[in-house]
């Protein structure tokens, strides 16, 4: 074969040089290519070696890690913007309970029904659960409604304080306790060991739950850690006996049966309903369990691969910690692996989300009608036996309803899966009120009449909540205690820079 193409040479020396210089063409981009590695790796390495500052043990301060990763710093920073909207969701402020107010009678008795926020940036963490009613207005002498369990996704400063006074300690105090030490929001400190920056597990509870199921956590791939680390808070769990102490409900696995077995088995109740009695379980936001029902995650991908997307400045390859919805940057995230247009990608996933929406909006109003007429029923005479079957139905329907959505990006993550739920869940409450209209024929009453709940105001006041005094109470707590707190931290040297508050 070489002599054939010496022969084709010397009878056409144009084909010669023509060989010539692809040749060297592919030379000189290998060698291209040679130099951006190298030049990667030294650039990353000369970062690496050569910080500005020592970060050792549990650094709160997001700032200090930025002295030695600026560009990831830069990154999470953004994470205070609030210039993004989709169809259905955003990084903006929305109060949930304004667009929706059936919320209110389906929580009635619970925090939730007081107020209920759409989330925003990892950067709002501490600032929005300081400043929802649902946390209460505690003031120098305590008063509050929330254990200190509930600041535990909110800020690495949780592992810090962890580590300073235990774990079961930490759970056990009161949320205002903690004011004044849960002061940076959630950071890399959550997420990295500062030493080598590999991603760990800082909560407990994810820890926990994987020995509870014989798991040994640290054999996690490095890939299936880029979705562990958002496992830590963004799954469902609950606060534990008298101890408050938050644990993941995976015993029996961690789909949306199994949990609810487990609750079940171990009779917990997160409130009994003010209206209908029912003994409730609040959902919290099992994203990370329904992720992994859903067909990205069962091609390999993880949480990061579309929240965090690489980005390249120079050199360096990083990933973008502006954690937020896919949808703000596509070319980025979905057409890395999808080549359909822009606009036919955000179409499918609108087209899931207005069918998911649809069936939920319809639950919604039925189960608030559910609420109503059970505590009608009891208001005229139903005994607990007539009424132990509708009850243990209302508790199946509206925690199949919370489970897809108290999550975030349920209907994306998993389409089947969110319709299958919310199927069942509008099953359970035409179910309920069936077995309701039996408990009314039995007692001679059937007038029900629906109060206007057309409103956030109508329906909390029907519910008997006195929203102008809470709201009044938090506004002096916003005022009088959260300086406090802010002010203690900056003066220890906890807090560095003074927008956190």
């Amino acid at each position: 074969m070489f002599e054939k193409l010496l022969q084709a040479i010397k009878n056409k020396p144009m084909l010669g040089w023509v060989l010539f210089l692809a040749v060297m063409g592919i030379v000189f981009l290998l060698g291209l290519l040679a130099a951006s590695v190298t030049e990667r790796r030294a650039e990353v390495s000369s970062i690496f070696n050569n910080k500005k500052v020592n970060i050792s043990g549990i650094e709160a301060r997001n700032e200090m890690w930025g002295i030695n990763y600026p560009r990831e710093f830069d990154t999470w920073s953004k994470t205070a913007e609030m210039d993004f909207k989709s169809k259905h969701l955003g990084n903006t402020k929305q109060d949930v309970l304004e667009e929706r107010p059936a919320m209110v009678v389906l929580w009635a008795g619970y925090a939730f029904s007081k107020a209920y926020e759409a989330p925003r940036g990892h950067k709002y963490a501490l600032e929005d659960v300081r400043n929802t009613v649902r946390t209460g207005s505690p003031d120098h002498n305590g008063g509050d409604v929330q254990p200190a369990t509930c600041w535990t996704c909110k800020s690495p400063d949780v592992p810090r304080m962890m580590h300073e006074k235990g774990i079961a300690e930490f759970y056990a105090g009161k949320w205002s306790k903690m004011g004044a030490e849960i002061v940076n929001p959630i950071g890399c400190a959550d997420c990295h060991d500062p030493k080598t920056m590999n991603l760990t597990i800082t909560r407990p509870g994810l820890i926990e739950a994987f020995e509870r199921q014989g798991k040994d956590i640290k054999k996690a791939t490095p890939q299936e850690m880029r979705s562990l680390v958002c496992a830590q808070c963004h799954v469902e769990y609950y606060f534990k006996g008298e101890g408050k102490y938050l644990t993941f409900p995976w015993d029996k696995g961690s789909k949306m049966e199994d949990m609810e077995k487990y609750y079940d088995e171990i009779k917990h109740v997160d409130w009994v309903h003010k209206l209908s009695r029912a003994p409730m379980l609040k959902a919290q936001h099992p994203d990370y369990e329904i992720f992994l029902m859903g067909p990205h995650a069962q091609r390999g991908l993880s949480c990061a691969d579309c929240h965090m997307p690489y980005k390249s400045e120079g050199g360096i390859k990083f990933s973008d910690h502006q954690i937020m919805s896919p949808l703000k940057n596509v070319a980025s995230t979905c057409q890395t692996c999808h080549k359909d247009s822009e606009e036919k990608l955000k179409g499918y996933v609108y087209e899931y989300q207005d069918k998911a929406i649809e069936i939920r909006d319809i639950i919604e109003k039925d189960l608030a009608e559910v609420h109503v007429t059970a505590k009608y029923a009891w208001d005229n005479g139903a005994t607990e036996a007539q009424m132990e079957p509708v009850l243990q139905l209302i508790r199946q329907a509206q925690w199949r309803w919370d489970f897809v959505c108290a999550s975030h990006g349920a209907s994306f993550h998993a389409p089947v899966e969110t319709q299958r739920i919310l199927a069942h869940s509008l099953d359970r409450t035409h179910k309920a009120m069936s077995a309701l209209q039996k408990v009314l024929f039995a007692i001679g009453k059937t007038n029900v009449v629906m109060p206007d709940i057309s409103t956030k105001e109508k329906a909390q006041l029907y519910i008997g909540l006195d929203m102008k005094d809470i709201n009044a109470k938090k506004e002096v707590f916003k005022k009088t205690m959260i300086p406090e707190w802010i002010k203690s931290a900056r003066d220890k040297k906890k807090l560095i820079t003074p927008e956190n508050n």
